[in-house]
């Protein structure tokens, strides 16, 4: 059993994401992270493998903000995979700023949100 815990701004696609997850492969057990105060403490509780988060140009999904998840959750497991979605069509800047953060080696992968969802499983699946 793969544990990923997504936090996302928009519940909405945070419920696609998770229903995509586990419709690409049943081993995936998918938790909610219900604000992003509470995202490292979900994701020591349920040993998640891989973090999935949001990253807009807005508080508390800034890139900033995002990035002291990271380190937090990293500290705890450093085998744990950090992806960030960022909208590439609305914030182009903030874009080209998580792929320089995967350049940097501070995150394991990014994709953008104009994805099909079998294409973000599929990255997922093969951290």
């Amino acid at each position: 059993m793969r544990r990923v815990v997504v936090d996302m701004q928009n519940t909405l696609f945070a419920d696609a994401i998770s229903t995509a997850l586990r419709a690409f492969n049943s081993d995936f057990c998918v938790y909610q992270s219900p604000k992003p105060a509470n995202t490292a403490d979900l994701c020591s509780c349920a040993q998640a493998d891989i973090l999935i988060m949001e990253v807009t140009a807005y508080t508390p999904w800034k890139l900033e903000e995002r990035l002291k998840i990271r380190d937090e959750v990293k500290r705890e497991n450093p085998a744990r995979k950090v992806v960030f979605v960022v909208d590439e069509n609305t914030e182009q800047k903030l874009a080209d700023r998580v792929r320089q953060a995967k350049k940097d080696g501070l995150i394991d992968n990014f994709i953008y949100g104009s994805v099909s969802a079998t294409y973000l499983s599929a990255v997922i699946d093969a951290l």
